[in-house]
């Protein structure tokens, strides 16, 4: 398994074994206020490195999800669909999507975790 790696929009992923685990960072959750809508995309949806793949909606306002990574969708996690307040409990934990990458080398351009809380401030 890989280490944590962020993008500047506010998305984490983590590969093990050729497949990505994504979701959004705690300063994100914290920035949106309470979630009450997540919308994800159905699994075999293909994405490209920062395209818009799903929106988290809070009682403050609406915020695109952009894909730190290319692939496609394998996983979505269901459990927020219905509960989408569980990002406020836990963004770090509680990921978005899961999905099979097809570009190996866009994690290395994504920031450490100490070069996205230097962002993040």
């Amino acid at each position: 398994m890989s280490d944590k790696r962020y993008s500047p929009s506010h998305e984490w992923a983590i590969i093990d074994q050729g497949i990505a685990t994504i979701g959004i960072t705690e300063f994100a959750q914290s920035s949106l206020g309470t979630i009450v809508f997540v919308d994800l995309p159905n699994p075999g949806k293909s994405f490209n490195e920062n395209d818009i793949f799903g929106v988290v909606e809070s009682v403050k306002s609406a915020s695109d999800l952009y894909i730190p990574l290319s692939g496609e969708v394998v996983e979505i996690n269901e459990t927020l669909v219905s509960n989408p307040e569980l990002i406020n409990e836990n963004a770090e934990e509680n990921w978005l999507i899961k999905i099979k990458v097809t570009n190996n080398e866009e994690f290395a351009k994504l920031l450490s975790k100490e070069d996205y809380d230097a962002l993040a401030k």
